[in-house]
């Protein structure tokens, strides 16, 4: 049976602006906006809210019913990142977490969890004193499902915010039929026609009710009572494999964080070697204690569960680990792909060649960058820049060969114009000029005349790509060889050709 936790904030922007310093922690408090030429508030602290200001109210109206009123600029974009990055920070409680699409709480599925911390009051208990002790106004509540969850904890009562199994019912009955998560509307017709409890819809023909109140108040009472399906949809995909471990103190010693990922690395490749998979990218998130999340990556070139590679992968980068004032949890999330067993040849030998040399492209990307570490095969191509493409390290050979041509086994970024002088305007130069140096030729063979992919979109970047260029492989006279080329009389139009140095000859 699914079971949710939802967290209600009804006064995130203004608990963020109280702990930014934005606004007094004690004193009336209130975000403004602009709209349409008027300053108006956005959200409202208790303290003002008791005063009679609320959202949507001028500051005119507001200040000559609290006339201390403090205020600040809204900053909804900021809000919704701080939300996603709280969402984040909610995943020591459950992989699955999305910010409410309100702005006011968080939504975690929850299912499965509730024992890695000894039951759901615990993990009520733990999820809510935290995000108290962060500095926000925070209710959580668990039940069967999100509708009932959203209601017990944005309207508490003097029941228990724990609905239990197949009791959202009876939990739901006395709440306001605000809780359904009903537009404002809606809710004042509802109200008019002596609807005010939720209990009051039960026994409601469902018919008259939607043609004149419209389908989303049977649709919004049927998701809260479990008749229909609904789901968190995760503000990230949720790993397939997941191991965590909570410190009864928080840690902050590198020799702690390389104790606990030891354990936690022995612990996950287990699981996988159970399940018949092997990590191909892994990531260490380590829980702080004032609210934030430090992340570590890496991958690997194949599919492993050797737990002392992967935590070779890790050490480099464990010093980049700020632990800030403490680390209270740490997870292990891995993304997996089939592995099966190791069978080793009919002798009963093993050199271990290929594994090998899957952990040194594995080491070297972690340490240079996965973006570094490649191999280059050859592109269906006759154009230099585009006749080969990287690969990954250990990828399939393919089926294109490389060409039987002479060409630098490595092109300059861009071609170099350079000064050269040849004896007829369709012969070969007999000396350049390439970054002040005056470069003599004793031999020069060519042309090599390459036509551009005309089925190809022009390059604005690169515009030599898409004209004809006459190449030659010269020498000059203290051995260099380099590979030039020259316009095609057809691409400048005025009768004068330029000269480029596009790579160096072995």
């Amino acid at each position: 049976m699914p079971r949710y936790a939802v967290v209600h904030l009804p006064v995130f922007a203004i608990d963020r602006a109280v702990r930014d310093g934005r606004l007094p922690a004690k004193a009336p408090g209130a975000t403004v906006d602009s709209a349409h030429g008027a300053r108006r508030l956005a959200a409202v602290g208790p303290a003002a809210a008791g005063l009679g200001a609320g959202p949507g109210q001028p500051l005119a109206d507001a200040r000559a019913l609290c006339p201390d009123l403090a205020v600040t600029d809204a900053a909804p974009e900021a809000d919704r990142r701080a939300l996603a990055d709280l969402a984040a920070w909610a995943e020591r409680f459950s992989p699955i977490v999305a910010p409410a699409a309100t702005g006011d709480g968080l939504h975690l599925d929850i299912t499965g969890c509730a024992h890695l911390f000894g039951g759901e009051p615990a993990l009520h208990a733990a999820l809510e004193d935290r995000l108290v002790a962060l500095g926000l106004t925070a209710r959580a509540a668990v039940a069967d499902t999100l509708g009932a969850a959203h209601a017990v904890a944005a309207f508490p009562g003097e029941d228990s915010r724990i609905v239990p199994p197949d009791s959202q019912r009876d939990a739901l009955a006395p709440r306001p039929v605000a809780a359904l998560r009903l537009p404002a509307a809606t809710v004042e017709g509802l109200h008019r026609v002596g609807l005010r409890r939720i209990g009051d819809l039960y026994d409601t023909p469902r018919a008259p009710l939607a043609r004149r109140f419209g389908e989303a108040v049977p649709e919004h009472l049927d998701r809260a009572l479990g008749h229909t399906a609904e789901v968190v949809p995760p503000h990230r995909p949720a790993p397939p494999c997941r191991v965590q471990r909570a410190f009864a103190e928080p840690i902050g010693k590198t020799a702690d964080v390389e104790a606990a990922l030891h354990d936690l690395l022995d612990t996950l490749t287990d699981r996988l070697s159970a399940d018949g998979r092997g990590a191909r990218r892994v990531e260490l998130a380590a829980y702080r204690v004032d609210g934030t999340a430090q992340r570590l990556q890496v991958g690997t070139s194949r599919a492993t569960r050797d737990p002392a590679h992967l935590f070779r992968l890790f050490r480099d980068h464990l010093e980049t680990l700020d632990a800030g004032f403490g680390i209270e949890t740490v997870h292990l999330a891995a993304a997996t792909d089939p592995l099966g067993h190791h069978q080793p040849g009919l002798d009963g030998r093993d050199d271990g060649a290929t594994e090998a040399v899957s952990q040194l492209v594995d080491r070297l990307a972690a340490r240079l960058g996965s973006n570094r570490v490649f191999r280059l095969a050859p592109a269906d191509s006759h154009v230099p820049e585009r006749a080969m493409r990287r690969l990954a390290p250990l990828a399939p050979a393919t089926d294109t060969a490389w060409p039987d041509l002479e060409r630098p086994p490595r092109l300059l970024r861009r071609p170099e114009p350079v000064d050269a002088t040849a004896p007829l305007p369709d012969r070969p130069p007999v000396m350049f000029r390439w970054r002040n140096e005056v470069i003599r030729l004793r031999d020069a063979r060519g042309p090599e005349r390459l036509l551009p992919e005309w089925w190809r979109p022009a390059s604005a970047d690169a515009p030599w790509l898409d004209a004809p260029r006459d190449y030659y492989r010269v020498e000059a006279t203290d051995g260099r060889r380099f590979w030039l080329f020259r316009e095609h009389a057809t691409t400048t139009g005025t009768g004068r050709r330029r000269w480029y140095l596009h790579g160096m000859l072995p």
